[in-house]
């Protein structure tokens, strides 16, 4: 009831009722569990498989390119599939897949097994960003989602170093065999035409909406050069600390403190949505992301690892409220912004791989911070042209 009256205290709109809002938060936690705790993954594949700096990052590559094409597929589907259904299949997939790889552990079919599991976790995480996506204020709803995400983010880097390999993939079964006990709570389709002109009644207006229908998908593009940022840095950031001398001590408990960060990003992200909108916070902090993750390139010490890794989480977090809210106002139909998770895998498919290559022409580390850096500036130039053009357009839509 509380989380439902962030939103509305009266409220037709079914994805503001408490039961939708809190399974599709908690189901978008668990799709992106995977995502968040990559850091302890990729060391794990090393110390417990084997597996060589350059094969972490294909696995994860693999993981999240899987997640990336199944929210695309359940991107086709949401707006005309019973949604619980494709809840369903997504879960049992990604279960499945999970338990496999208690079973398989050589590089080959661990690739192709994260392939599968990622593919299953995109599926329902589409649908829960969906859901979200279709509440009256769907800045807000995304402010929750990674407001949760701080506290989720920290509680796996705490508690997954100290599992087992199979460990690690039964806490990814339990969380979502939990998604499949409320699946009943998810809304099992869109908004007609008569609930979507009575939602835009209750619609926040501090910046107008009406758009060329490109642009959602410049933002979507803008998106995945965010997230190949974010995959090359997140993948290898442990690694590439233990290999400059950090104590492995050190950097396990950076990663923990450094999560409950990003609930300063979604506060911040708030306050200043509300005064100066989307677009200008945004472009900001896309600049300032690109400069805290190149300034490892040379070298990393206790201190600017503390400095890069606590501006990160709290940069991840803040960018990704504008970014999702500003897809959902773009489209409120739901069917672009079920696309939102595809574009953050697709980037995760590209940036661990870009980031293993980079390391496996034996260009090291500093090259791979700077590659990576320089995708958040790419993002940012071309949310610069979104906002001229939505400028622009607004000025001819309200002249005529």
């Amino acid at each position: 009831m509380i989380i439902s009256s962030y939103f509305l205290r009266e409220s037709s709109n079914i994805f503001d009722g408490w039961r939708s809002l809190s399974i599709a938060l908690f189901m978008a936690l668990v799709g992106y569990s995977v995502m968040v705790s990559i850091p302890v993954l990729s060391t794990a594949w090393v110390e417990m498989l084997g597996f060589t700096e350059e094969q972490v990052g294909r696995v994860a590559g693999a993981d999240l390119g899987g997640f990336s094409v199944g929210a695309v597929l359940a991107a086709s589907f949401v707006g005309r599939m019973n949604r619980q259904l494709l809840v369903l299949i997504g879960i049992i997939i990604s279960i499945a897949s999970n338990a496999l790889c208690m079973a398989y552990v050589e590089y080959e079919q661990v690739l192709w097994l994260r392939v599968a599991a990622g593919f299953g976790s995109g599926i329902f995480t589409a649908v829960a960003v969906t859901s979200l996506g279709g509440t009256t204020k769907p800045a807000r709803a995304f402010n929750l989602l990674l407001f949760a995400f701080a506290f989720s983010q920290a509680l796996e880097l705490y508690i997954l170093p100290k599992l087992s390999m199979d460990g690690i993939y039964l806490f990814f079964i339990g969380l979502t065999v939990v998604c499949l006990l409320f699946i009943r709570w998810v809304p099992k389709r869109p908004l007609n035409d008569s609930e979507l002109a009575e939602q835009e009644k209750h619609e926040d207006s501090i910046e107008d909406w009406h758009v060329p229908k490109i642009l959602p998908w410049f933002c979507l593009a803008a998106i995945s050069f965010t997230y190949i940022n974010i995959g090359g840095y997140w993948t290898y950031i442990e690694l590439a600390a233990l290999s400059d001398g950090i104590a492995d001590d050190w950097i396990g408990k950076l990663l923990v403190l450094t999560s409950f960060f990003s609930i300063v990003g979604c506060l911040v992200a708030t306050l200043l949505s509300d005064r100066f909108g989307l677009f200008k916070p945004l472009i900001c902090s896309l600049l300032a992301m690109a400069i805290i993750v190149g300034m490892l390139s040379s070298g990393i010490t206790d201190l600017n690892i503390m400095i890069s890794l606590f501006s990160f989480n709290l940069l991840w977090i803040f960018v990704d409220v504008f970014q999702t809210a500003m897809v959902a106002h773009m489209d409120r139909s739901g069917s672009l912004v079920a696309l939102v998770p595809g574009a953050q895998g697709f980037g995760q498919i590209i940036g661990p791989n870009v980031a293993a290559s980079v390391l496996g022409a034996e260009l090291g580390y500093d090259t791979m911070f700077l590659v990576s850096g320089s995708m958040a500036l790419i993002a940012m130039l071309i949310y610069i042209g979104v906002y001229y053009t939505r400028f622009t357009s607004t000025y001819r839509f309200q002249s005529d």
